[in-house]
């Protein structure tokens, strides 16, 4: 019986370090405050594998000819992502010197590495424009073979549920809002939220709820030290950071 006991918090214990060791790094529009990166850059790709992230951020928009761009802000050097073609907007330079990326080129170079793609549709000018790159992006992730390491994430309800209809069955969509229940997110099909860590901080029942519906939790762009140790103390499944080395030095005490 003593020996039962003994196995019993031994395994208890080991669950619940299994448990704070959950978190995982997200880096935010992929590792760019490095030499040679710059933000939603192919090079910040590379850089948030070779550092070991589980997963790297990054923003897509639908330009004007229809292809499909990663860049964060709704216009770029003076270029409407919307409203430019890619043919244009594939000529401006990041602040690397790299050429502003297709969606193509971007998935081109993430085939081989092993991070997982936290791919972020940006708020569109329609709700048609939402759902054409929808399906684009379904369709391109879909060519380079990239399904299973999709995960998807907006601010916008319509393309969240979009994204629940058109992606693989399985496939992670958050919402990032912040407005939305744990349970109102259930109920539409999605993985769960990634909310800004303040809306965690307003609500912590919210982190507890989801682990009871079975929803993962993000949250969103963690820079202080402070901030990620609370979250990790309350067992938040992923941290989006600009600093993911940091994070994963304070995961790693």
């Amino acid at each position: 019986m003593k020996m039962r006991k003994v196995l019993l918090t031994s395994t208890l214990f080991l669950a619940s370090l299994g448990a704070l060791a959950q978190t995982q790094v997200i880096a935010h529009r992929g590792y760019w405050k490095t030499n040679g990166s710059a933000q939603n850059s192919i090079a910040a790709l590379i850089k948030a594998d070779s550092v070991g992230c589980y997963g790297s951020e990054f923003d897509v928009w639908l330009a004007a000819d229809g292809q499909l761009v990663v860049n964060h802000d709704p216009s770029f050097q003076s270029h409407s992502m919307e409203k430019t073609t890619s043919t244009v907007l594939t000529t401006l330079k990041l602040d690397n010197g790299e050429r502003l990326p297709t969606l193509a080129k971007y998935l081109q170079v993430a085939k081989p590495l092993k991070t997982r793609l936290i791919l972020e549709l940006k708020g569109h000018s329609t709700p048609e424009r939402e759902t054409k790159a929808i399906e684009e992006i379904i369709a391109l992730v879909k060519k380079f073979g990239l399904e299973d390491r999709m995960e998807y994430i907006t601010f916008s309800l319509h393309a969240t549920k979009e994204f629940v209809r058109l992606a693989p069955a399985g496939t992670p969509v958050f919402n990032l809002d912040g407005k939305l229940t744990p349970r109102e997110l259930k109920e539409m099909g999605c993985a769960g939220p990634d909310y800004h860590y303040s809306v965690f901080r307003k609500n912590p029942e919210w982190l507890k709820e989801c682990r009871e519906l079975g929803l993962k939790t993000n949250a969103w762009t963690v820079n202080d030290p402070k901030d990620m140790q609370w979250l990790i103390e309350n067992n938040i499944d992923f941290i989006t950071t600009n600093e993911p080395v940091m994070l994963q030095e304070i995961l790693s005490k």
